[in-house]
């Protein structure tokens, strides 16, 4: 049974999902708990990764915890156990790293071990709409075009979720008022990228900002991708937490993310493999 410290059952209800991988014991017969906490657009891919590796090394336990980078660092800044920590973007490593730029780290946290700290994987933001497109979108200038036009309604993840600060950055290149656009009832809200997803597929909106790999797993069309330009690039940091009770097992799974194995899972839906 996986500890998670300070977090409240109703918490751990909401954001954990849990990923027992049955193990029949380590060299020594005991078995090692390891809790990753991973950004929501890593779902199918760690789930895979983590079952392949329980193969390998079936004394280890790992439990995935996968919601918004935003979310998952609030959660360890509140002090839920975590081995591993990977965000969908630097800002939420930076600020829980006491070596990042303190006007990032703005409240001195210091939970990342920083010599574990490693970039993995990259992606892409693009941009996707409901089967059939009624609307006919099909660039990222149509969109900023028909939100001018005032007639189209867009989904995009929220300011504390990566992929609704990198939407956020698209908007300003097309010089469009996020908030103006709220008010005129055009942009709706996702907690993480999997809430923009669904909201796209049930055609709710009529076009949505995620990740490439979430369009991949969601079946959904990616009609355009943002340039690094219009949004900078996105990459994936990973690092192991400095409360970790178990440090090496943490480090081990880490460099197995990095593995050949790994890699063509990652890369078959749309990830770079740094």
């Amino acid at each position: 049974m996986i500890l998670v410290r300070k977090v409240t059952c109703s918490l751990l209800a909401a954001g954990m999902v849990l990923f027992s991988l049955a193990g029949c014991g380590g060299s020594e017969g005991e078995e090692v708990h390891l809790t990753v906490f991973a950004a929501a657009s890593m779902t199918e891919t760690l789930e895979e990764i983590g079952q392949n590796y329980n193969k390998e090394h079936p004394e280890v336990k790992l439990t995935f915890n996968f919601d918004s980078s935003g979310t998952l660092k609030t959660q360890i800044e509140e002090g839920a156990e975590c081995d591993l920590f990977v965000s969908a973007a630097q800002k939420q490593m930076d600020e829980l790293d006491i070596t990042a730029d303190k006007s990032v780290n703005t409240a001195g946290l210091d939970e990342v071990n920083p010599d574990t700290r490693r970039d993995i994987l990259e992606n892409r933001v693009v941009l996707v709409v409901p089967d059939g497109n009624p609307q006919k979108i099909k660039t990222y200038e149509d969109m900023a075009f028909r939100l001018n036009e005032k007639n189209i309604l867009m989904a995009m993840g929220n300011e504390d979720v990566p992929v609704g600060q990198y939407t956020q950055k698209i908007l300003t290149f097309y010089g469009l008022d996020e908030k103006a656009l709220v008010e005129d009832g055009l942009i709706t809200y996702g907690s993480n990228v999997k809430e923009v997803t669904s909201q796209v597929s049930e055609g709710v909106a009529d076009c949505g900002v995620v990740y490439s790999t979430d369009a991949y797993s969601a079946g959904l069309k990616a009609v355009d991708t943002a340039t690094e330009e219009m949004c900078g690039r996105v990459i994936y940091p990973a690092a192991v937490m400095k409360d970790s009770e178990h440090p090496e097992e943490a480090k081990a799974f880490l460099e197995y993310l990095s593995s050949e194995d790994s890699k063509k899972i990652f890369e078959k839906v749309g990830f770079t493999c740094i």
